[in-house]
C-alpha cells in the first residue's frame, strides 16, 4: 500500500505542459516569424534591385562603353545603335546625344530587353524593352571638367544605362560610366 502511495504522489508531483503554456509559446512564435517574414521580404527586394539590376545595369552600360571605345576618335557615321555596329547610317563619335532618360536623343540611345537583347535605338521606347541606354560625347576642354562643341583632342564618353522597374517601388537602379579617348586612338 505504502508503494502505491508514492506511485500517486510522484505522479501528482510530475506535471506536464499545460494546454495555456503551449498556445502562448506558439502565439510568441507565429510573432517572431512574422516580423522575419516582414524582414525576408526587404531583403529579397534589395537582393533584386541592388544585386541584379544594378549589376545589369553596370554591365550593359559597360558593354556600350567598350562598343564606343573600339570606334575611332574621328568616325561620325559608325551606327552603334545595331549589334554589330553598322559602317553608315549612325553618329559614331560625333559630338551630341544626353543623359536624359526621359528625353533621349535619336542616334545616342537604344533598348535592351529583359535578358539583355538589343531591341535597336530610336527615341521611342519598344514596347518590350526593359533597359534603357543612353549616351554623350563631348569635347572635353583644357579645364578637364568642361565640354562644348569646340573641338579638342579629347572626347568624353558618357553612358548611363536604367531599368524600366524595380522591385517593390524602390528607387530604379542606375548606372553610369564615364572614359576618356585621345585623338591618337
Amino acid at each position: 500500500m505504502t508503494h502505491r502511495r508514492l506511485d500517486l504522489a510522484r505522479l501528482r508531483e510530475a506535471r506536464g505542459i499545460s494546454l495555456i503554456e503551449t498556445s502562448i509559446a506558439c502565439v510568441m512564435m507565429v510573432t517572431v516569424l512574422a516580423g522575419l517574414a516582414s524582414l525576408a521580404a526587404v531583403a529579397t527586394m534589395h537582393t533584386e534591385n541592388e544585386g541584379h539590376l544594378s549589376a545589369r545595369t553596370a554591365e550593359y552600360a559597360q558593354d556600350k562603353m567598350e562598343q564606343l571605345l573600339a570606334i575611332a576618335f574621328t568616325d561620325s557615321t559608325t551606327n552603334t545603335v545595331v549589334f554589330p555596329a553598322a559602317t553608315i547610317g549612325g553618329t559614331g563619335l560625333d559630338d551630341g546625344g544626353g543623359l536624359d532618360t526621359a528625353a533621349p536623343v535619336d542616334g545616342y540611345v537604344d533598348w535592351l530587353e529583359q535578358d539583355g537583347d538589343l531591341l535597336g535605338g530610336g527615341t521611342t521606347a519598344p514596347g518590350s524593352w526593359f533597359y534603357e541606354r543612353a549616351w554623350q560625347i563631348c569635347y572635353l576642354q583644357a579645364d578637364n571638367t568642361t565640354c562644348n562643341t569646340t573641338a579638342s583632342g579629347v572626347k568624353r564618353i558618357t553612358v548611363i544605362t536604367t531599368v524600366r522597374s524595380s522591385v517593390g517601388a524602390a528607387l530604379i537602379p542606375k548606372s553610369t560610366v564615364v572614359a576618356l579617348k585621345s585623338s591618337n586612338f
